[in-house]
């Protein structure tokens, strides 16, 4: 394991970024070059050995459904393409897989409405060009998914790379404390197209449905031994009593790692009911719950239990984990704090109900299943409001590196002119094209029946 060695000083920081061209030049960021014995399909095989074997089917058929599908579910091969290139040193704590679709809006314990990133399954320590190259790499997928013409998306790429060069500059500009507390705000917004504003209007309201009020109204339903979800397989499938006992058990263990007053409260609750829960694209076939809970009064709170592998960034991108950031030696025995601790420092506000645990060997964490957190349709946006969504998540990106010690070092790297902006979005487009190729021998080797 390696520990941060820092300057303390930001401008020796920048200073050595700025020096960190010569060795590692702006303009090389720009090339992909695919490693030796590169093997796609067996970073996804091995990938399923860890996960449910009757949920993999469903991986494959949600992966299937398009090339930014397939890239969605596809970090842990990005981390092998990644391991061996070239990196300036700026380390950060990543997202791990910063696609344009793990980015949305959610309310803070304080009832805002705020947009950051909200997937932290592969955060991690590591290079800030990985985060970077990924986000720019949904850009270009997505927007060729939503036919724009290639003139047209290649501005978009270039404004995103360039707005998180910016928003990086200006975060770092801020003292320390704003950097970390600096919420984007839904109601505080820079001025937007109209066309923008609609689809943000739009989102804050279906956003609305999605509250643990509503999840337990069209789920939950009474029976003899109580409120019990309702099944609709593979997607939510009840658990066998023995597997229920084991989440009662382990509740106490969760909320010790939550803060005091959020302990409390759930001493309160009791366990209504348990089930399997399917998500996302990546996410399937791992070990995810839904947990119901109830109070005195009758009120829900769902709470969702999703398990937390290693990091792909570590994994299959093979960097080192880092001490200094988290506490290394829960870090060394538990992937849930990783994410949870992960989380509480990329985003401004986090879920209250964030916390890790342990269940028959397999790492966990806990937070809320639906906190008004939605995400924008992709599909549905014109090229106007895709472009200001790409620049919009290149933002809160920005913010979330910004947050890091090394964050002066990254920011003397980019600089305030085009080299790199540029390089990382040349790099995009490099990839995107490989990203399809991939997505081609996917499609054939499940039609082959491969993933069976």
């Amino acid at each position: 394991m390696t520990t941060i060695a820092t300057p303390l000083d930001e401008k020796e920081l920048y200073d050595a970024g700025h020096a960190a061209r010569s060795q590692v030049p702006r303009s090389s960021q720009a090339d992909f070059t695919p490693p030796p014995g590169r093997d796609p399909l067996g970073v996804l095989r091995r990938q399923h050995e860890d996960r449910l074997p009757a949920l993999i089917a469903l991986r494959v058929e949600r992966m299937s459904a398009s090339a930014f599908a397939f890239y969605r579910g596809t970090a842990a091969i990005q981390a092998a393409d990644l391991a061996g290139a070239p990196t300036a040193g700026g380390d950060v704590v990543l997202c791990g897989d910063a696609h344009i679709s793990n980015f949305g809006i959610y309310r803070s314990p304080e009832s805002s409405m705020v947009f950051d990133i909200n997937d932290f399954d592969e955060a991690a320590v590591g290079p800030f060009e990985w985060d970077v190259k990924r986000m720019l790499t949904s850009v270009v997928l997505a927007g060729r998914s939503l036919g724009i013409g290639r003139s047209d998306l290649r501005s978009i790429v270039l404004s995103a790379s360039a707005m998180y060069r910016n928003a990086l500059g200006e975060a770092l500009e801020s003292s320390l404390y704003r950097r970390y507390f600096r919420i984007t705000s839904m109601a505080d917004r820079r001025i937007l197209s109209r066309d923008s504003e609609r689809m943000i209007k739009h989102t804050l309201k279906e956003s609305e449905k999605r509250t643990s009020e509503h999840v337990a109204s069209h789920t939950l339903v009474e029976r003899g031994e109580g409120l019990q979800f309702v099944e609709n397989p593979p997607v939510l499938t009840r658990l066998e009593p023995e597997i229920r006992v084991i989440v009662d058990q382990v509740f106490e263990a969760y909320r010790a790692t939550v803060p005091t007053n959020i302990a409390l409260m759930l001493s309160q609750y009791t366990v209504l009911d348990v089930a399997r829960r399917v998500v996302g694209v990546g996410s399937v076939g791992t070990r995810c719950f839904i947990i119901a809970l109830g109070d005195a009064t009758g009120d829900i709170l769902i709470l969702q239990l999703k398990e937390a592998s290693a990091s792909v960034v570590q994994e299959f991108g093979g960097i080192a984990p880092v001490a200094g950031y988290l506490d290394p030696v829960i870090l060394a025995e538990h992937q849930g704090y990783r994410v949870v601790g992960c989380q509480r420092i990329l985003q401004a506000v986090s879920d209250p109900f964030l916390g890790y645990l342990t269940v028959e060997g397999y790492s966990f964490y806990m937070r809320m299943f639906r906190n008004r957190n939605a995400s924008f349709e992709i599909a549905d946006m014109n090229a106007t409001q895709f472009s200001e969504y790409a620049q919009a998540c290149a933002t809160v990106l920005a913010r979330a590196h910004a947050r890091s010690p090394k964050a002066k070092f990254v920011a003397g790297y980019v600089g305030t002119g085009g080299s790199f902006v540029r390089a990382a979005a040349e790099w995009a487009h490099a990839y995107a094209a490989q990203a399809e190729q991939d997505y081609a021998t996917f499609v054939e080797a499940a039609r082959a029946g491969v993933f069976e």
